[in-house]
């Protein structure tokens, strides 16, 4: 190949008048040559990027089917049979079925937190293994449970497992994508959660007919197939070339990003996202031993203080912005009011006077709702940008939460006489499904991988994704008595949530369609003295000009007669 395709003047710009590194923070392909074309249609030209999105998206529905099962396992008879503690009969059953749903969460945010150095030291893909691991045992012992006691312990280690998927699937996803259709992929995480929720409603929908324990056992153990396929085939993916960066393995760097890519690595699209990653990673490196240089010293006490202040230089400044938004989205997420309708839809069902098989269809109609909403965003993502998604979502679910407010206030002691504000309470209530599930549900999921440097992106993931678990939890202890206290009054409560998640996102939450990984400085204005950016630099022209030491050796090489 001849070598002035590739020479680069030092200022960053190839010959050809193409960047080499991005300086701004304007969608890539204003300034590059595009791997292909944005959202859906770029998923079939990145074919084998998006089968490993898709992949390691099957966290995502282990999570989600875990979720589902749950919902219904409890209000079985079988399962109530065997669990005397928490059937409506028994004495405190409202504690014990609390505590035994929080157990998740409390192992969900256990495992998300942990996750985060496991993922930086081990590689993200064998996390997933030890995510699989720990999800896999809890499941065992969800299914062969004898007692209440072992029944909450199996649901707190699989918590562990989800939490730590949560987080580690979405991290992959984005550092495996590329920049035209990271939102379309990492939209995947959201659908897989959807889907697996659905999925796990029509099996126990199935199952609860069964005579005996099985009723609830199969769905427990079924729950180990995607998970088990996951651990497995997960070995066989490429690791995160920004991961192999960070390791300073560059060249494996290089092959896995080529392979993603499905391109030649001498191709100059490859390159440059190659220069991009290996340039990031050396200036937040740099930029570390800054900040710690008393901690430079390789030992083991100085490898646990790095590692905690790293966590602590997420909230420092060229980080803060990003972890606001990291942890805000995922507290929007929650406090939009999803799971308080969820909660409140079977019995608005049943004072509508569906009977006890139809209030089960309507139930299955919401998930699927919510599953079409997050199937458009697989395209609207990268077609529109987060930033209209959520604003726009906010808007609708306001509207959505204010009238159903208005028709639980005036007409909810008399359901029966009054079917057309019925019928129109759960025409909003399935308009808010939809609203969710193309807006808030995904893109919370997806940002958070995105926005945070190289150096702290597992760690910023991971105090996100804590957010989520921390606030389902809230959620999940405030919504019944806001309900059964306030009617109308909790509807209200989360309007006003929505509205306030529009004004913050209006003021907070830049636009990251388009952007790669390493433009994410520039797009939160983080590199801001002269000094921090002459340091960008100089770490820049360093990498090319080893690469055109690299090129011109090469050359040299295959002049030398009979060189083979």
């Amino acid at each position: 190949m001849d070598i002035k395709e590739h020479e680069v003047k030092e200022e960053g710009r190839s010959v050809d008048g193409r960047s080499t590194f991005v300086h701004h923070a304007e969608a890539v392909w204003d300034q590059r040559e595009p791997y292909g074309p944005t959202g859906f249609r770029g998923v079939f030209i990145s074919s084998y990027a998006a089968l490993c999105a898709g992949f390691a998206a099957l966290g995502g529905m282990v999570f989600g089917y875990d979720q589902g099962v749950v919902s219904i396992v409890l209000v079985m008879p079988q399962f109530l049979a065997r669990f005397t503690r928490v059937s409506e009969e028994a004495s405190g059953s409202g504690f014990w079925k609390g505590l035994l749903t929080a157990m998740i969460e409390l192992g969900a945010l256990i495992g998300a937190l942990n996750q985060g150095w496991i993922a930086d030291k081990i590689s993200r893909k064998y996390s997933i293994v030890v995510a699989v691991i720990f999800f896999t045992v809890g499941s065992i012992l969800q299914t062969a449970s004898v007692d209440y006691a072992m029944l909450t312990v199996g649901r707190l280690i699989g918590g562990v497992g989800i939490g730590m998927l949560s987080m580690v699937a979405p991290l992959y996803i984005s550092e495996i994508s590329p920049p035209e259709i990271r939102g379309a992929l990492l939209v995947l995480e959201e659908f897989s959660i959807v889907a697996g929720i659905c999925i796990a409603y029509y099996i126990t929908y199935g199952t609860r007919v069964m005579n005996g324990e099985w009723s609830w056992r199969l769905p427990f153990l079924l729950q180990m197939i995607p998970s088990t396929v996951l651990g497995l085939g997960i070995l066989f993916l490429p690791f995160s070339p920004r991961w192999l960066a960070s390791k300073g393995r560059d060249d494996e760097a290089l092959q896995s990003l080529g392979k993603l890519r499905q391109l030649p690595v001498t191709d100059q699209r490859v390159q440059q996202e190659w220069f991009d990653i290996r340039a990031e990673v050396a200036f937040h490196k740099q930029t570390n031993a800054i900040k710690h240089p008393n901690l430079q010293t390789k030992s083991t006490i100085n490898s646990v203080k790095l590692e905690l202040m790293s966590w602590i230089d997420c909230f420092r400044r060229g980080c803060w912005r990003r972890t606001h938004i990291g942890i805000g989205l995922m507290f929007f997420q929650q406090f939009v009011g999803i799971n308080a309708l969820i909660y409140y839809s079977p019995t608005l069902f049943e004072t509508m006077g569906l009977d006890y098989s139809m209030q089960l269809i309507m139930s299955g109609v919401l998930n699927v709702t919510q599953l079409v909403g997050v199937s458009t965003s697989i395209w609207t993502i990268d077609r529109f940008g987060r930033r209209p998604l959520l604003l726009w979502g906010s808007f609708f679910m306001t509207i959505s939460h204010l009238i159903i407010a208005v028709f639980v206030g005036k007409y909810s002691k008399h359901w029966p006489d009054h079917r057309g504000p019925g019928w129109a309470s759960v025409a909003f209530l399935l308009f808010y499904m939809l609203s969710f599930g193309s807006t808030w549900g995904p893109v919370p999921w997806a940002m958070p991988s995105e926005i945070f440097p190289s150096s702290l992106r597992a760690k910023g993931v991971a105090l996100s994704t804590c957010s989520n678990w921390l606030n389902n939890f809230i959620i999940g202890l405030i919504t019944p008595p806001l309900i059964q206290n306030t009617g109308f009054g909790a509807y209200t409560f989360f309007a006003i949530f929505c509205l306030l998640s529009l004004i913050w996102t209006y003021y907070f939450v830049p636009e990251t369609r388009g952007r790669t990984l390493e433009q994410m400085d520039h797009v939160f204005n983080d590199v801001t003295s002269a000094e921090e950016e002459a340091r960008r630099h100089a770490i820049e022209a360093d990498i090319i000009a080893s690469h055109q030491r690299t090129l011109h050796r090469g050359s040299k090489d295959q002049e030398i007669p009979g060189q083979p």
